[in-house]
């Protein structure tokens, strides 16, 4: 009865966003305010339906009610109470039900702290969120029912895939889906001002939190995602260029353009059509993204589903909001006023060349990404794009864009000087020096280009303090001055701080990590000692163990240096038995927080011993470090008082120019 009754909140609340994406908007057209106010209410009540929807998918699987065909093809009565939890999002049929979700929480979210917008503007924003919400409660209810029942129920379910049996995916899923979606949030804002044919700095503010918090979870759950895989797999490394990888970077790069462009357009009035155009483009490439994960053209490990049905429906999805879209733009975006002009070398200018190395990365991930998928439709033959051809193509771009950060925060706005700011950045420049000359000179092996890279990501994290610094007159001033001025500073300035700083330190630990990293691939028995980078690694035995839905056999590895005891680690070779399927759980030791001992096992050989991988990678924390420090400049940006949701109330402007009269 629960499962019935949450298949039928789901076909209210798809009830809702039809009437939500049409009358809010022929109010808006009509100029009635009760029409236009229906919007909210409706938002919300569609939150509390899915909502409900949501619980009782989730409740059937905390029960094992195998009854419901989503529940027995992704869980097991044996599964701990967390996997059983996290399995509601761990298939195709429930991460889709998630991401409704996340979408009716987005659009309730602006019917509700979206009070002091302009009614208009409200209500044809809500209605394009209600076209968006409609159409994948359409896609849910009509080819991927999660409550669709079994006539005989069966005793046991299959199980949930053994490599989503993981902390990380009740924590990677979540995240990345409030980045994917918060961007819609973005495009309905865009289309809005379109239908209106009104975009001015006062739409950039109210549109910018809502792309802080997109690209603040968007940024947050690629990195969970890469340790994820990093840690569970066990191959070692963690980027592979997967295209269901790129998919979620694209929008990443689109996105942290988009916040950039919104900065000028807040502040100048300037690249109005630009930020229009990438607010689009942005959510068009997490649509991509589904379309690419649930039509079946890829395979991968990220991937839900393969039914042709399926990926014909999103593909008709993307065929009408970004054709719609773009259409829309075409049509509207020559009759909007343009902002103010500014010389090249300005705050604006920078930005601009920030926008414009994003672009071409995102156009070059997207290039290699759909090339080997367009030649096989085509021709039928079938090629593969890796590292090879991304290291060409996107790094070289991203060289430039690194030089330049530092610079951009420290230019004036209109017209800048582009000698002053490099004065100001004097200290960062050689601190950077002094550090790639130390690292060609103390360095031995890796890459011959590691020591500029190491160079470069200090360039970034130390000149991403400078305009701090100059703002306070840190070293210039009486050291309580400065702190008094630092308690005064816009908390948008040291949110921009620590974001560059952020990606100066993944940056940092990318390069480290990748051009210094020892690995040793062989086989052990017991008994044997093994050295890597003056570790030594010494198998001590073997234990064998039967655990909820899986057996475990676990090494121990007793780890020395130079005689003195280091840690003891315990990988451990997993096999399921509902599935037979085998993974494996690496053992981690992290030393000083930043480099780690990595090991994993492979298969048992015929002779009794066992394949062993060991790493040794120095500095990699910093990759996910930097990634959270990006997350924090972003969540205390959007903390900022000029960054509340929505501009100050026309009526409250009335009242405080009626107590000055």
């Amino acid at each position: 009865m629960i499962i019935e009754l949450g298949h039928y909140m789901l076909v209210l609340a798809f009830a809702l966003a039809l009437i939500q994406s049409v009358v809010p908007i022929w109010g808006a057209q009509s100029g009635n305010d009760r029409l236009m106010a229906v919007a909210s209410p409706i938002a919300v009540t569609q939150f509390l339906f899915v909502g409900l929807a949501f619980a009782a998918l989730t409740n059937a699987y905390v029960t094992s009610d195998f009854s419901v065909r989503n529940v027995w093809e992704n869980s097991h009565s044996d599964m701990p109470l967390l996997f059983k939890f996290t399995s509601v999002w761990g298939n195709h049929e429930g991460s889709m039900l998630l991401w409704v979700f996340i979408l009716v929480i987005f659009g309730a979210m602006v019917a509700v702290f979206g009070r002091n917008l302009p009614p208009q503007l409200k209500a044809n924003t809500l209605a394009v969120q209600g076209w968006v919400t409609a159409s994948f409660l359409a896609f849910v209810l009509f080819t991927s029912n999660p409550f669709q029942r079994i006539a005989n129920a069966p005793i046991e379910g299959r199980d949930l895939n053994p490599i989503l049996q993981d902390i990380g995916l009740a924590i990677h899923p979540p995240l990345l889906y409030l980045g994917y979606v918060g961007f819609s949030i973005a495009f309905a804002f865009s289309i809005a001002a379109l239908l209106e044919g009104r975009i001015d700095a006062a739409w950039a503010r109210w549109v910018r939190p809502w792309v802080l918090v997109a690209w603040g979870f968007l940024t947050i759950g690629i990195s969970m995602g890469s340790y994820w895989a990093y840690y569970e797999l066990g191959w070692g490394g963690f980027w592979f260029w997967d295209p269901v990888e790129n998919a979620s970077f694209m929008p990443w790069l689109s996105g942290t353009a988009l916040l950039h462009s919104a900065i000028v357009m807040e502040k100048r009035g300037a690249l109005k059509v630009w930020t229009i155009l990438l607010s689009i483009l942005t959510f068009s490439l997490s649509l991509l993204g589904t379309f690419l994960v649930r039509s079946g053209v890829l395979t991968s490990v990220h991937a839900f589903a393969t039914d042709p049905s399926r990926g014909v429906f999103i593909l008709a999805l993307l065929v009408a909001f970004i054709g719609g879209g773009l259409a829309l733009f075409a049509w509207r975006a020559p009759l909007l006023r343009q902002g103010g002009v500014f010389a090249p070398i300005s705050r604006e200018g920078g930005l601009v060349l920030n926008n414009l190395f994003l672009s071409a990365a995102t156009a070059a991930v997207l290039v290699g990404t759909l090339y080997p998928l367009a030649l096989e439709a085509i021709t039928g033959a079938k090629i593969s794009v890796g590292a090879p051809f991304f290291n060409a193509t996107f790094g070289p771009m991203m060289v430039p864009l690194l030089l330049a950060v530092p610079f951009g925060p420290l230019l004036a706005w209109k017209r800048g000087d582009l000698y002053a700011a490099s004065q100001r950045l004097y200290i960062a420049f050689g601190l950077a020096l002094f550090v790639m000359a130390a690292s060609f000179a103390l360095i031995e092996g890796g890459a011959g280009l590691a020591p500029l890279g190491i160079g470069l990501a200090v360039w970034v994290m130390i000149g991403s303090l400078a305009e701090i610094q100059l703002r306070v007159g840190l070293f210039k001033m009486p050291f309580a001055t400065s702190l008094s001025r630092m308690k005064g500073l816009p908390r948008t300035v040291w949110g921009s701080a620590l974001g560059h700083f952020g990606l100066g330190m993944t940056v940092l630990g990318l390069i480290v990590a990748s051009a210094f990293h020892s690995e040793n691939i062989l086989v052990m028995k017991k008994g044997d000692v093994t050295e890597l980078d003056g570790y030594q690694f010494e198998l001590t035995g073997f234990k064998e163990e039967a655990r909820f839905n899986f057996a475990d056999m676990a090494g121990t590895f007793r780890v020395t240096k130079d005689g003195e005891f280091v840690t003891e680690l315990h990988p451990i070779k997993r096999v399921y038995t509902s599935r037979n399927m085998p993974t494996t759980e690496t053992a981690i030791h992290t030393i000083g927080g930043v480099s780690q001992i990595y090991m994993s096992l492979g298969d048992k050989q015929k002779d009794g011993g066992i394949a062993v991988r060991i790493y040794h990678k120095p500095w990699v924390t910093f990759i996910w470090l930097g990634t959270v420090v990006m997350f924090l400049g972003g969540f205390v940006s959007l903390t900022d008082r000029r960054l509340r949701i929505g501009a100050p109330a026309r009526r409250g402007r009335a009242k405080q120019a009626a107590g000055t009269a």
